[in-house]
Parts: structure tokens; sequence; C-alpha cells
């Protein structure tokens, strides 16, 4: 029974179902933890390169993140689809739950997807994401970090992960980094800067290599 029909029937009694519509609960860092939904279509050739999507450039420092997909006897995994979710150089994703202090880029989306090639090799033009308060607890802040999403050829491969940056004094306060208590697997987080993978007058290039599965597997975010 509705409850336009109860209120009809019952004069008098008070209707046992809502008369406005559910108040959702917004988590205000969902938007750290929602990937990006792209559909079903094709991957396309600006995907992977974050910074070409807009008439304008986005603020801050361009970046090429390069590296190889392996599962854990070192073979490539190939044709697979890469994900990334980032925030912008202020430390602001462009997601309506994201009430963060920084300012959004108009030029930078913060998503983008690759397929990896013969040799497992996948590649992404981008922005070196800022750090941004975490209200967790007092003065607590993440580090600059990029969300990397893959399926694998199994489902017990799937990955969702995040990319670190050497260097970043916050990685021995981010909690979520923290976490992964081994000091091997939490090294196997962190970028690498390769000054051969920059792109002349462009980009500064950094090599992260994934493993899916194994012993050195990179540690997924359920790890932590």
């Amino acid at each position: 029974m509705t409850e336009s029909a109860i209120g009809a029937s019952s004069p008098g009694v008070a209707a046992r179902l809502p008369r406005r519509p559910l108040v959702g609960v917004r988590d205000p860092e969902a938007a750290e933890l929602w990937g990006p939904v792209f559909g079903d279509q094709d991957v396309g050739a600006l995907d992977a390169d974050l910074t070409q999507r807009y008439p304008g450039r986005p603020h801050g420092e361009c970046i090429a993140v390069t590296g190889r997909i392996t599962d854990r006897q070192g073979a490539p995994v190939r044709r697979q689809l890469v994900e990334i979710w980032q925030a912008n150089a202020s430390g602001r994703y462009a997601h309506q739950a994201d009430r963060g202090p920084g300012p959004l880029d108009p030029h930078f989306t913060g998503v983008g997807r690759c397929l990896t090639d013969d040799q497992g090799q996948y590649r992404f033009i981008t922005v070196k994401p800022g750090a941004y308060p975490w209200h967790t607890d007092f003065n607590a802040w993440r580090p600059a970090h990029i969300h990397f999403s893959l399926f694998g050829t199994a489902f017990t491969q799937r990955t969702v992960t995040q990319m670190y940056f050497p260097g970043d004094p916050l990685l021995a306060h981010d909690p979520f980094f923290q976490a992964v208590t081994d000091a091997r697997a939490r090294a196997r987080l962190v970028a690498t800067y390769d000054h051969e993978l920059s792109v002349p007058g462009r980009a500064l290039g950094y090599r992260w290599d994934i493993v899916l599965d194994g012993p050195a597997a990179t540690p997924r975010e359920t790890d932590a």
C-alpha cells in the first residue's frame, strides 16, 4: 500500500511510511575511494593523456608515468585495461563529494585509462597531484598519490592500489601507506624518478611497475 493510500484511507492515523525522500549520507572522503565510470566505449587516443582534453593547459607539474604490468613469473600482462583517478595539482578531485579547500581546475578531470602493450607496458601523461587535508585526525594530510585499477587475467588478480612519489615527507604520516607493515611492500608503492622517461620540455618521468600476484605483488588497498 502506498503512502498516499494510507493517508487517504486512514485519516487521523499516522502513516508509517516516510513522506519525504530518504536523505543520503554523503561521505566527504568519497572522491578518494570512488573510481571513474568510463562505460563501454573503446579506449581513445587521448584517454591516456589527461593534459590534452581541453583547449587550456591544466595547472601544475606535468609528469609522464610509465611501467610494466606483470604476473608473479614476470610475464607481461598484455592488453590490460589500466584505469587511474587522482586529485589535481591543488589536491582537489573533480568529484561532487569533494568539498576540499583546493580550487577545481577547469582543464583537468583527473581520470584516464589505457591498454598495456605486448610488453605489458602502460603510459600516462598527467599532472602531479597535490596533497590535501584528510579530515580523520588533527593536521592529517594525504600525500600526493594516483589511484590505479587493474583487472588482471583472473578474478583473484583484481588490483586497486595507489602510487606514491619518492621523497614525499607526508609518507611517514599517512595512515594508508603506513598500514602496509612490510617495509619492502611499502617501497613497491613508491614510483622512481627516471630521467630517461621524461618528455623534453614538457614532462618529468616516473616509473612504477605493478606485479599482480605472488610474493612480490604490489599491495592492494584491501591489504591496508
